[in-house]
């Protein structure tokens, strides 16, 4: 299992070799004895494999051929309508229609899509994370008629790899991991935690095709802007607010 996680890629060109129902099935009770808050499971998760469906989806993923050509993506939602219904159908209210409801039943269906990867890949199969998901999330929710109180929050999609890519780089675990409180970083501890980053050529390569001078211009003036992040920040909390999830500062009232 550690050498399955340890040399995972992301794969997007898929085969035509289909998953057998019973795998899919086995593949999905596993995701689904991850760990959850409270044992609520307020998580669903909607599996796509009709063409017109993924077809649909794909704008909302930027249309991101794998999209089209995986043969299953698979969307999961933080979900507090199941839940709710079933609070008002045993005579208990719920009160789940705030932020640390949405964070509770978000966090949920990262860790059961986290679980299904970690499942899928030691089958053999490949995955692709879409991290679009949450840019475009109204046009997920018309699309699989997501009702109130369920927000998509991950989509996966999932196949036999028709590639073997070659790992991406990631930071050094000096990078990322503390140890016993948080160590704030000094300059010269940022410059050797990125150094290999953007030595790489693929990174210098990043730099030179969008006339930057940095990588990290690329990430900020390029890839993830300011206007963009703020773009997609509004548009989201219309959708949370749309389905039913109503943020306010309750210290003000």
């Amino acid at each position: 299992m550690l050498d399955v996680l340890r040399n995972r890629t992301t794969i997007r060109k898929y085969s035509d070799q289909s998953i057998a129902p019973e795998l899919m099935n086995e593949l999905l009770e596993v995701a689904c004895r991850a760990a959850n808050t409270g044992n609520m499971q307020v998580y669903s998760i909607v599996v796509t494999q009709s063409a017109s469906i993924k077809q649909a989806l794909k704008p909302a993923h930027f249309n991101q051929p794998m999209v089209t050509q995986a043969p299953f993506v698979i969307t999961f939602c933080a979900d507090f309508n199941r839940f709710n219904k079933w609070c008002l159908q045993r005579n208990a209210e719920p009160g789940y229609d705030n932020f640390l409801s949405f964070m509770t039943a978000a966090t949920d269906s990262l860790l059961v899509a986290e679980h299904f990867c970690v499942a899928a890949e030691s089958k053999g199969l490949g995955t692709c994370y879409l991290g679009t998901t949450i840019y475009n999330a109204q046009q997920i929710i018309d699309v699989l008629h997501l009702p109130k109180f369920v927000v998509p929050i991950i989509t996966l999609t999932v196949g036999y790899p028709a590639e073997t890519p070659v790992q991406v780089d990631r930071l050094p675990l000096e990078g990322v991991v503390h140890y016993e409180t948080y160590q704030e970083y000094t300059a010269e501890e940022i410059e050797r935690i990125y150094a290999y980053k953007e030595s790489l050529p693929e990174s210098q390569q990043f730099v030179h095709e969008n006339n930057k001078t940095t990588l990290a211009q690329v990430f900020t003036d390029v890839r993830y802007t300011k206007e963009a992040n703020e773009t997609f920040s509004d548009m989201l909390l219309d959708v949370l607010k749309k389905q039913g999830f109503f943020f306010q500062d309750n210290s003000k009232l």
